[in-house]
């Protein structure tokens, strides 16, 4: 019997002598072109010279679960098990956070003051002097005094803590400022929909209902207060860098020293004349803002102001705030400054009654000039920074 020839082996070993030739010669292929094989000639990665033969079982298994995620989802897929590995998308979720209406409003409040106070600096520190008392009488006066005794950069003194300062409380005082007004607006609605808790005592009665309440006033004064409370100490920081800066010559020097003077009281110097000065400024400031500018898009029969009219309304607002509560600020800033001179007065009626002994009725307006100088450009460009970073955060123009 002749032998048989190999064409007529066991087929099944013989294709599987194929399947070898075939794999070796990919597997060389791919060593020398430095890349992996996985399975049949799937080439995986770039792993030098070395080559890796797996299984026809296995399968690597990687794409995209979610169009939107940018971080791939990618498993080990066995026979009847699969091993998961999903990273969080941070990128994402960070979006969708600023996205929400809270956090787009509080953001909003601290760009638009960070924008607007490296503008107005220098108006800030002349208003500062004059109010307290240093130097000059006058705008023009101060200002050449300033820039003779500590050059162009002292125009800007105390800016680096201004702008610390201006952040978190342009942030908390326009986001709490929309959210306290939401709120009182929505428990009208639902009070409006429900009877009103009524007292009777005998012909007499008392309805005790929620709408005669501004939501605009509760909530600029909320602002206000909450502002106050909680960035207070970088307002004693600052006046303390601006008034006095051979004393104070920058911000680790002021820290310690207030601290070792009074402890972490002294930060608080002059914490409820800054609270009483503040409600009615806050509460006067929000309510004529509002008040005029939904008067005036009725009035011309449109839902929205231009960057103009913002500019405009924002300025008259704070012009109004600041003409009713000047006094009020005049003796706060009397009190937290008074250490500084070593008379410092024991409470705001005293502040007020030293200044119109010294210098007369209008003394408690001293400095007012300087004031609406800054406060009226201040308040009109803040609110148009605010508005145009509501537009791009939030997405959409919302009539506040």
């Amino acid at each position: 019997m002749s032998p048989k020839s190999p064409s007529h082996c066991h087929p099944r070993a013989s294709s599987t002598a194929q399947q070898n030739v075939q794999t070796k010669m990919t597997a060389a292929a791919a060593a020398k072109n430095g890349t992996a094989v996985l399975g049949e000639g799937v080439v995986f990665g770039d792993v030098g010279a070395m080559t890796v033969l797996l299984p026809k079982d296995i399968e690597l298994v990687d794409k995209f679960d979610d169009p939107l995620s940018a971080v791939p989802s990618s498993s080990l897929s066995l026979p009847g098990l699969q091993f998961p590995v999903r990273l969080p998308n941070i990128g994402l979720a960070i979006r969708d956070i600023t996205k929400t209406r809270e956090v787009g409003e509080f953001l909003s409040g601290a760009l638009a003051g960070a924008m607007s106070k490296a503008v107005l600096a220098p108006l800030e520190t002349i208003r500062t002097r004059m109010i307290v008392g240093v130097g000059s009488k006058n705008i023009p006066g101060s200002f050449i005094e300033v820039v003779q005794q500590q050059g162009w950069q002292g125009l800007w003194a105390g800016n680096a803590i201004n702008m610390l300062r201006i952040v978190p409380t342009q942030a908390i005082e326009l986001g709490t400022f929309e959210c306290v007004k939401r709120a009182v607006t929505s428990a009208q609605e639902k009070s409006k929909q429900s009877e009103c808790p009524r007292v009777k005592i005998g012909p007499i009665s008392l309805n005790f209902s929620l709408n005669f309440i501004p939501p605009v006033a509760v909530a600029g004064a909320a602002a206000g207060f909450a502002s106050t409370l909680v960035c207070h100490p970088l307002e004693v920081l600052k006046d303390r860098l601006t008034v006095s800066p051979d004393l104070y010559p920058n911000l680790t020097l002021a820290i310690g020293r207030i601290y070792k003077d009074g402890g972490v009281g002294a930060f608080y110097a002059g914490l409820k004349p800054t609270l009483i000065g503040m409600l009615p400024y806050s509460t006067c400031y929000y309510f004529m803002y509002d008040t005029v500018k939904r008067s005036y898009c009725k009035s011309k029969n449109k839902k929205s102001l231009s960057r103009p009219e913002m500019l405009v309304i924002g300025a008259l607002a704070g012009l109004t705030a600041s003409t009713i509560s000047f006094p009020l600020e005049v003796a706060r800033k009397r009190l937290m400054v008074g250490a500084l001179k070593g008379k410092c007065p024991p409470n705001m009626a005293a502040a007020l009654s030293e200044v119109i002994r010294e210098e007369g009725l209008l003394g408690v307006y001293r400095g007012w000039g300087a004031s609406c100088l800054k406060v009226m450009p201040n308040s009109g460009i803040t609110w148009v920074f605010y508005e145009a970073w509501k537009d791009v955060l939030l997405g959409e123009k919302r009539l506040s």
